[in-house]
């Protein structure tokens, strides 16, 4: 077997399994905030249980402040945490799920890739730039159709998807320069955002929680700790793997996905445009992430001479 350094399926594995848990996701935010429940309900349902289960991993590792990378733990606390969970889960107020997926991880890759060249020195191959490319242009034929389609006012929800998906490019550069552990970084940002969110939602926000309908209340509670804990954690194994940027370009796969969760969930057929969208972005992930280049890499190890 390759050295863990060298080995990268791992990593794309990983990243594979978390774009699965964060298309989940988008539908399962989606569903909470246009039901019975308010997004500050929402919003606390998700971050209580994470943050009960992790919250000795940060007792036992700490904040991470006072070693050296003080500047990085404060980008992925916004980046991650409170401020991303917040200006996410009102924007899923505010469009449908389908936008969400072509705005936040549709352009996560394109501002994580800029953001691994600027801050870490990371090197975009043509290889690299060609697959950000195709995802730009898949990503651009999705947003680009519902942005003519959408009723008045929806843009105020794709905006929030734009600054969310910056914020997690921001989360996974800081990341990757902090040397933080996934668990690590997953306790850091939960805990964080619990502990300032809920005295505020309990004290102070409107809820609907002792209103709303259990099985509500359970999808919430599930999601957080499966698109929550798991998909975070999974997150940071592939960025660990990969690098930032060739991490973050698995989040382009979300769109794709999604729409494919929504045909049997919700049952959303996409246009013969989105289908489009999506076949250039998932090519796109396949150069970006170099599972292209190393699948024909086998293929070649493989071929009898």
């Amino acid at each position: 077997m390759l050295p863990t350094e060298t080995n990268p399926l791992p990593g794309l594995l990983a990243g594979f399994a978390t774009v699965v848990l964060w298309a989940a996701g988008l539908a399962l935010t989606r569903f909470g905030v246009v039901g019975s429940l308010t997004v500050w309900d929402v919003m606390f349902l998700r971050m209580c249980i994470p943050a009960l289960l992790l919250w000795p991993i940060l007792l036992r590792q700490g904040i991470g402040f006072g070693r050296g990378h003080d500047g990085s733990v404060v980008v992925m606390l916004i980046g991650a945490g409170l401020p991303f969970i917040t200006l996410s889960t009102i924007g899923f107020s505010l469009a449908p799920v389908a936008h969400a997926g072509a705005f936040m991880p549709g352009t996560m890759p394109l501002f994580a890739a800029l953001l691994s060249w600027l801050v870490l020195g990371e090197k975009l191959s043509r290889d690299r730039l060609a697959g950000f490319g195709l995802i730009l242009l898949g990503a651009g034929a999705i947003a680009g159709y519902h942005i003519l389609h959408s009723e008045h006012g929806v843009w105020r929800g794709h905006l929030l998807f734009v600054c969310s998906g910056f914020m997690w490019a921001s989360f996974t550069v800081a990341m990757r320069r902090s040397g933080f552990g996934a668990w690590h970084a997953t306790a850091l940002i939960y805990c964080s955002a619990a502990l300032l969110f809920a005295p505020v939602y309990l004290v102070a926000l409107p809820s609907n929680l002792a209103n709303a309908p259990p099985f509500e209340i359970i999808v919430q509670l599930l999601q957080s700790v499966l698109t929550g804990v798991l998909s975070l954690y999974l997150f940071g194994l592939a960025v660990g793997r990969l690098g930032a940027g060739r991490a973050a370009a698995f989040a382009a796969l979300t769109p794709v996905i999604a729409a494919l969760l929504g045909i049997p969930l919700l049952h959303e057929w996409p246009e013969p445009i989105t289908w489009a969208g999506i076949l250039l972005v998932a090519s796109g992930v396949a150069l970006a992430s170099g599972a292209a280049a190393m699948l024909l890499q086998r293929h070649r190890m493989k071929a009898p001479l």
